[in-house]
């Protein structure tokens, strides 16, 4: 097993676990970086990631789901998403995911991707439940589950200031909405899988969190992969 890679994947999956949404029930673990070992038993536990974990490696040959770049693929995005074939993607999922109710993923052969962005926005009902109803929960839903960037404007203490650009709803189609600063934490009770934050630095964000402090091409690579899902969501509900 890859420790940095487990340390990679804490990094993104702590915030929807300490709310109670996946993943195991103590939380803390994922914030134990030493315990490697433990991160991995509850990588295991989330259902959805750990299955795109296991494709991703396949596909790319390796024995490992919490390698590095199979981590960084399914989070972040990078090459190895390239190389995964949507349709068989697509019949892992309807094995895995059976029971899942909702979402478009099922009609999603030529365009199923092993990336965070395609759980949130095809595998989750959150997406068609804001076609059809305009809701504002689904909205919020949505925009903090996916993985979205930001700029560090302030830091005090655990906490920071982030600007970012929110996800709005025209009624027809979601799009970035403009930039609005907003409080996020990279640090709680003196834990964090990040060793620290400075203004000007370019984050990733995951609910209220600072998942890690990123490149220019990583983010680049969650804004654009992003993209590409939400005119995927554009087209499934202008035919819908």
């Amino acid at each position: 097993m890859s420790e940095r890679g487990a340390v990679l994947f804490a990094r993104y999956a702590y915030p929807p676990n300490e709310l109670g949404y996946c993943g195991p029930a103590d939380s803390a673990a994922l914030l134990r970086p030493a315990d490697t070992e433990g991160i991995e038993r509850g990588a295991r536990q989330f259902e959805g990631a750990w299955c795109y974990l296991e494709f991703l490696a396949e596909t790319a040959g390796l024995d490992d789901p919490l390698d590095e770049r199979v981590v960084e693929a399914y989070w972040i995005g990078n090459d190895l998403l390239d190389r995964a074939d949507p349709a068989a993607l697509l019949a892992r999922m309807r094995d895995r995911f059976r029971g899942q109710l909702g979402g478009t993923w099922r009609e999603a052969a030529d365009r199923a991707l092993a990336h965070h962005s395609f759980q949130v926005f095809d595998v989750y009902p959150w997406a068609g439940l804001l076609r059809s109803s305009g809701q504002p929960t689904a909205l919020s839903v949505l925009d903090r589950c996916r993985i979205r960037t930001g700029v560090v404007r302030s830091v005090a203490g655990e906490s920071a200031t982030v600007e970012s650009r929110p996800l709005t709803w025209t009624g027809t189609a979601l799009i970035p909405g403009p930039p609005r600063q907003e409080s996020v934490r990279w640090s709680t009770g003196g834990r964090s899988l990040i060793p620290g934050l400075a203004p000007g630095d370019l984050v990733a964000l995951h609910w209220d969190w600072v998942c890690d402090v990123i490149t220019k091409a990583q983010a680049e690579r969650i804004e654009s992969t992003e993209a590409r899902q939400l005119a995927a969501l554009g087209s499934v509900s202008a035919t819908a």
